[in-house]
């Protein structure tokens, strides 16, 4: 596909949300608008819309890729799925029937009144720095093939492809914020779940298979294993710590990122945000399964036609991009595309909401929708922007994987302390955490985390950590909160 091709079509892919961006925001552009879009979404677009959020680009490469690698992965992705589903159930049962109970517009507005203002601060900048660094990580891997495949060939230089990209994120979400990234969400999804199908579909043409053919080739193949019960202290990838890994990660970094969360809030009411969450988690759940058969389909095509990467990351990109014709390319670059613009443009939303509620407080105003306020919001919309801008930059600049990519799992591990502040006002109601010391206590965990993972081998008799990380990284917060908390006093009654 030549770079102009390519060139038009992200051109008008932009101009389409611009267009939803100015139809969804030309009546009302207010805070509450942009936080919440009124309380007004329709729980099926939200349901729909949460699935392109929630798989990224690095999803929509990786997956399909780890099908095949050195490391045997197989299917065993699925177990990790199967996890995702029951921390999705945990979510719509526990924590939404709690965020709309006390009607809040940033989630981490319940730490405050459970555990208090310094514990409120600290879960709010876990978010804060968690989430630019993983939308910024995820953004990055898409402009490097953007940079690659259309800007290296007109002379334009890495920082002006990054900062066009987010300027056009900005471009149509400044105004209508959430109410429209609902609208814009669904639409990329859809795009998204297209680009999966007729990959599918384009890759059993070239290896003459009909759908029934494909399935049945998947399921004799090398690649189609889906439960490893095997090793349990070396093994990664066995079902338990799969299982638990999958079910964790989703409680702390959906329910507890108000990111995902921030679209469930504004649902009319936890019915109609009860009935998204399931429905999206069982889309969720196939959509996975469809990607994982991706990933068997085009092993069976490298292996037929001679085909190797250097990396597994590599293997889609390349098949689809210069083997299988100009179609299969353009419908690649529509999910790749979709898949990570889906996920920058709401973390670009979210993070504005967090930090105008749980720093400058906009909740707790009585102007919040006066046209200076509204400003304000402006201003930090355009700040973050800068900030995802300066860190893509940064990534750019480091230029090694390994550094990049560890840099993106010290981001995860943020989540388990915010696992242990929620798990510890839900559970233990008697005691009160010593307020100033709880962000001592969540760097301290995740540092604790990072020599179990690196050493855990050495001092655990050959067990090596996993997804289940982050379950460790919870209760090492939680017990540094109870080990610092004291009964809390009882008021005699008159």
């Amino acid at each position: 596909m030549s770079p102009g091709t390519l060139l038009i079509f992200i051109a008008g892919y932009f101009l389409v949300l611009i267009l939803i961006s100015y139809l969804t925001s030309r009546k009302s552009s207010d805070n509450d608008t942009f936080f919440v879009a009124n309380r007004n979404s329709k729980w099926y677009l939200v349901a729909f819309g949460m699935i392109g959020t929630a798989l990224s680009g690095v999803t929509f490469i990786s997956v399909p890729g780890k099908v095949g690698a050195p490391s045997g992965d197989q299917f065993a992705y699925f177990q990790f799925v199967l996890g995702n589903a029951a921390g999705f159930i945990i979510i719509a049962t526990v924590l939404l029937p709690l965020y709309y109970r006390l009607q809040v517009t940033s989630i981490y507005s319940y730490i405050e009144n459970a555990l208090g203002r310094w514990s409120y601060k600290t879960a709010a900048t876990i978010f804060l720095i968690s989430r630019t660094i993983g939308s910024s990580f995820r953004l990055y891997l898409v402009v490097i093939v953007l940079q690659k495949f259309i800007f290296d060939s007109y002379g334009i230089p890495f920082w002006a492809t990054v900062l066009l990209c987010l300027l056009l994120i900005w471009s149509y979400t400044f105004k209508g914020g959430l109410k429209t990234i609902i609208i814009t969400d669904s639409l990329q999804t859809l795009f998204l779940v297209s680009s999966v199908f007729l990959s599918i579909y384009f890759i059993c043409r070239s290896l003459d298979y009909n759908m029934l053919e494909a399935a049945d080739a998947i399921k004799n193949s090398s690649y189609s294993k889906i439960f490893f019960l095997n090793d349990f202290v070396s093994s990664k990838l066995h079902l338990s710590k799969q299982f638990l890994g999958g079910l964790f990660i989703t409680v702390a970094m959906t329910g507890l990122d108000q990111d995902l969360m921030q679209k469930n809030l504004s649902c009319k009411n936890i019915g109609e945000a009860q009935k998204n969450m399931f429905s999206f988690t069982a889309v969720f759940v196939i959509i996975n399964i469809f990607f994982l058969s991706v990933g068997a389909l085009l092993y069976l095509y490298a292996t037929k036609n001679g085909i190797s990467v250097e990396k597994t990351d590599y293997l889609y990109p390349t098949i689809a991009l210069r083997h299988l014709g100009l179609v299969p390319a353009i419908v690649f670059m529509l999910g790749l595309t979709a898949a990570t613009f889906a996920t920058t443009d709401s973390a670009l939303t979210a993070l504005t909401t967090s930090f105008c509620v749980d720093f400058l407080n906009f909740n707790k105003r009585n102007d919040t929708n006066s046209p200076a306020m509204v400003k304000v919001r402006h201003y930090v919309h355009i700040a973050f922007s800068a900030l995802m801008f300066l860190t893509i930059i940064l990534f750019n600049a480091v230029n090694n994987d390994a550094v990049v990519s560890a840099i993106f799992k010290v981001a995860s591990y943020t989540y388990g302390p915010l696992l242990g502040l929620y798990s510890f006002g839900l559970f233990v109601s008697s005691r009160q955490v010593n307020d100033k010391l709880v962000p001592f206590i969540c760097l301290v965990s995740p540092a604790i985390c990072y020599f179990l993972s690196t050493e855990s081998s050495k001092i655990l008799g050959g067990y090596v950590f996993d997804n289940e990380l982050i379950i460790v990284n919870g209760l090492i917060t939680f017990a540094g909160l109870l080990l610092t908390s004291k009964a809390k006093t009882k008021i005699a009654a008159l």
